[in-house]
């Protein structure tokens, strides 16, 4: 709904504010997002050396012991009471585990939060952590880029005039697809699926608002009955 005296849009429902996030994500350059050719030529380098050694540490694995499985609930207890006798660097390692497990984690978010902590570990490699640096900024600055792409789609498509009832979520759809698909390989993915989630998003509020009224008569009607008789 657009007032004609000020040419602003008005957002019935609630007046949800068109977006959280403003334009932000508009002001990215190419110099930002760009990936360098010395960061790719880098990277397939890095990749290379450490496949090696990842190669020697498969060996090391061992696969369904059930014991560990059954020392879980041990484990989490005498985890929890050794907490404050660690060191600073050990008791945040073994706190972010116990507060959330990596396998309920999402994946580039856990990352982060090791690479510091990996940082700080005097027997670090530092090929692994250059790596891990090289790898976090690339697919950061590839995020980046795409995310810039689909809000200048959205406004493109001028859903705020066409829906002026509907949220602007196009940042969250994005964040919540590209915890799925955050490889560098699924670009085309994380953009097809945020425009269906946000297109989604649209329909379903049209919807909302046409059963609105429906919704405040069903509501009156109820009001009015008197459940005592």
């Amino acid at each position: 709904m657009v007032d004609s005296s000020s040419g602003n849009i008005k957002r019935p429902l609630a007046n949800f504010h068109s977006t959280v996030w403003g334009n932000y994500f508009l002001s990215y350059t190419p110099q930002l997002t760009k990936i360098s050719t010395q960061e790719k030529i880098e990277f397939e380098e890095l990749k290379e050396k450490v496949k090696k050694i990842s190669w020697i540490i498969k060996f090391l694995r061992i696969h369904e012991e059930e014991i560990l499985e059954e020392a879980l609930i041990f484990t989490i207890t005498h985890l929890k009471s050794m907490v404050p006798k660690l060191s600073n660097l050990l008791k945040a390692q073994v706190s972010e585990a116990l507060s959330q497990p990596i396998h309920t984690n999402l994946p580039r978010l856990l990352a982060r939060k090791y690479i510091c902590i990996y940082e700080k570990i005097e027997s670090h490699s530092e090929l692994l952590l250059r790596f891990a640096k090289l790898d976090f900024n690339i697919l950061q600055k590839l995020h980046q880029g795409e995310l810039c792409e689909l809000t200048r789609w959205w406004k493109n498509q001028d859903f705020a005039k066409q829906f002026p009832y509907a949220r602007d979520r196009m940042v969250e759809c994005y964040f919540w697809v590209a915890g799925v698909y955050f490889e560098l390989q699924h670009s085309r993915a994380r953009k097809m699926m945020t425009k269906l989630f946000t297109t989604c998003t649209s329909l379903l509020m049209t919807h909302m608002m046409l059963m609105q009224p429906m919704m405040n008569l069903w509501l009156s009607q109820m009001q009015s009955i008197d459940v005592m008789t």
